[in-house]
């Protein structure tokens, strides 16, 4: 079995669903425009810094899964994927998607973003397979917190290799797809690594290793 990994969030999708997750939830009145967008600057910040702490990015984004009943949640969720994430599907990454499959690659989307903004994306993109951060549920409800490792830098190799645990297929002779610096172990670990639409560390580093870069943008 042959894999081709794929980063989310501005690989795939032009913009961050995590983001976009967070501005519905706003305009749902689920949370305080101001204080979101000031956090979500900061974090963003770190993030493209390569600095981010996920265990308190994921504190802060996970909250409101914590503060309202999950039938709430989905009937946002719905709303959240039709009107924002639809939108920023990039046609040029449906293609890509569609070649991988046309020779039979097993797919699968390792996104640092939580599964539960997450798997109706993937179930869009007809994704089979999702590797995100999992958020911790407790008596039939979210409890806010997270779920083990922060599915982040290292963490996407640990989840990938439990994953790897229960299908016979090798990084080695694995694609991945990824704009982000802070995917760089990752990149680091496959046979195929591939540098799409990259912030300026990761063009920088693809270019010194000899890695293709690629852009699904119009």
């Amino acid at each position: 079995m042959s894999l081709a990994l794929f980063d989310l969030d501005h690989t795939l999708l032009a913009g961050d669903s995590g983001s976009l997750w967070g501005r519905h939830l706003c305009a749902v009145g689920a949370l305080d425009a101001a204080h979101f967008e000031a956090e979500n600057r900061r974090f963003g910040a770190e993030y493209i810094a390569g600095t981010l702490d996920p265990l308190a990015y994921f504190t802060f984004a996970m909250a409101p899964l914590a503060a309202h009943p999950i039938a709430r949640l989905l009937e946002w969720r719905e709303q959240f994927v039709e009107q924002h994430i639809r939108p920023v599907v990039l046609a040029r990454a449906v293609e890509l998607l569609d070649a991988h499959r046309a020779r039979g690659d097993t797919l699968v989307i390792v996104t640092a973003t939580d599964r539960f903004v997450t798997e109706p994306i993937a179930a869009l993109l007809g994704v089979p397979h999702l590797l995100a951060t999992e958020p911790e549920q407790l008596d039939g409800g979210y409890t806010g917190r997270v779920a083990g490792e922060p599915c982040f830098r290292e963490g996407k190799i640990a989840a990938l290799e439990r994953w790897l645990g229960g299908h016979g297929a090798r990084l080695d002779e694995a694609w991945f797809y990824s704009d982000s610096q802070n995917d760089l172990p990752l990149l680091g670990r496959v046979g195929h690594p591939v540098a799409v639409d990259p912030d300026p560390v990761l063009a920088a580093e693809a270019a010194a290793r000899g890695w293709p870069v690629l852009s699904l943008r119009d």
